[in-house]
């Protein structure tokens, strides 16, 4: 857990109130895993790294550490001399679109995280291959690199009062599906914010995955997707292996 502290805060008051939060639910403080820290000297938490600037600016970008295994991940598949060009952009498409999505509402200019380099390298990588010519290559490099809106600092406010511990299931499945992309927000409003496979309602605790439902990846339309549990998910698939 990272407590974040203004100039104005005390560190031990807080930690106080949010130890006294804990306890009064059977929990306490691990002071192993908490750390305290300025708003002003910034930290990393769930692959964000959140800073408040010397302006008083809020600012998050991807983590170094995230931005690293990403493109390891990336320069895998370019790299790798068993996949043609067109197999290299097909596995690209879904782990670009995963981590600029995930991304989203961070700071996501500049030739870094707008992933300059690796599309050069990936584009070079292409043109090499024969039959293939700046044209075509461009066209797969377009479709491995697949652009995703981003808007700084647009997160989804908590509405008044509300509290992951209140019990209004309804309000948080549909606030939780907005985190998601358009097809599967779409997904999620259309099933009323209930998992297409078991009919429970889809809790922030659980990842919601987009199923395709007769297995083709590249049905987009709407009869063909259905929003599910990650672990209904998981079920499915090993049912079909298993048969």
């Amino acid at each position: 857990m990272v407590i974040i502290l203004r100039p104005q805060d005390d560190a031990i008051e807080i930690l106080d109130k949010i130890s006294q939060f804990l306890a009064e639910r059977g929990m306490k403080v691990s002071e192993k895993k908490t750390k305290l820290t300025a708003t002003t000297d910034g930290f990393d938490f769930l692959g964000w790294n959140f800073k408040v600037q010397k302006n008083g600016k809020f600012r998050c970008v991807p983590s170094v550490d995230n931005y690293k295994t990403f493109r390891k991940k990336a320069k895998a598949i370019v790299n790798n001399s068993n996949y043609g060009a067109t197999t290299k952009a097909e596995k690209l498409a879904p782990v670009v679109r995963g981590w600029r999505n995930y991304h989203r509402f961070c700071k996501m200019g500049g030739t870094r995280y707008s992933l300059y380099h690796i599309e050069t390298r990936a584009f070079r990588v292409f043109n090499k291959e024969a039959k293939k010519n700046r044209y075509t290559s461009k066209q797969l490099l377009d479709k491995a690199f697949p652009s995703v809106p981003y808007s700084e600092n647009k997160h989804i406010n908590v509405k008044g009062e509300k509290s992951p511990y209140d019990g209004d299931l309804s309000y948080w499945s549909e606030r939780n599906s907005k985190l998601y992309d358009s097809h599967t927000s779409k997904a999620l409003k259309r099933q009323n914010h209930k998992c297409g496979h078991c009919g429970l309602k889809m809790l922030s605790d659980e990842k919601v995955h987009l199923h395709h439902v007769d297995g083709n990846h590249k049905n987009w339309k709407n009869k063909n997707l259905l929003a599910i549990h990650e672990s209904c998910h998981d079920y499915i698939h090993m049912s079909k292996r298993q048969s």
